[in-house]
């Protein structure tokens, strides 16, 4: 396997699990302090897994592509962008799916820190995209 892709991939992966785990203690810390007794459809480890895991995912493919010589990233990286859209759907069906009557809490939970994830992702492979 290539050295810089290694580096690369494990610097990555140490930001995204120190800056995932802050993010989890604040949101939880959040919760906790301004409703204690909401409980919530879909759990926020399970949001913190999901976009921590697509992150992963997304970021990986793109840096073994930059790795392998293959400089042009963009299509892939919009394709996989959409791909990433069409799970989050799935990942959100069960809350759609629900009888609870107030949605809004547990779309907030999920939809903050998904754009701040994808712009952690989006930051992180900016050089693949800039690279021509």
């Amino acid at each position: 396997m290539n050295e810089a892709f290694k580096k690369r991939q494990t610097l990555m992966v140490l930001q995204l699990f120190v800056g995932a785990v802050v993010l989890y203690m604040l949101h939880s810390y959040l919760l906790n302090a301004l409703l204690p007794s909401r409980e919530f459809v879909i759990p926020i480890w399970n949001i913190y897994v999901f976009h921590s895991i697509s992150v992963l995912i997304v970021y990986t493919i793109i840096n073994f592509r930059f790795s392998n010589g293959k400089t042009q990233v963009f299509n892939p990286f919009i394709l996989l962008m959409v791909l990433k859209m069409v799970f989050v759907v799935v990942f959100l069906l069960p809350l759609f799916l629900s009888d609870t009557v107030d949605k809004i809490g547990d779309a907030v939970n999920f939809f903050i820190p998904y754009f701040i994830f994808l712009a952690f992702e989006v930051y992180s492979i900016n050089r693949f995209l800039t690279t021509e």
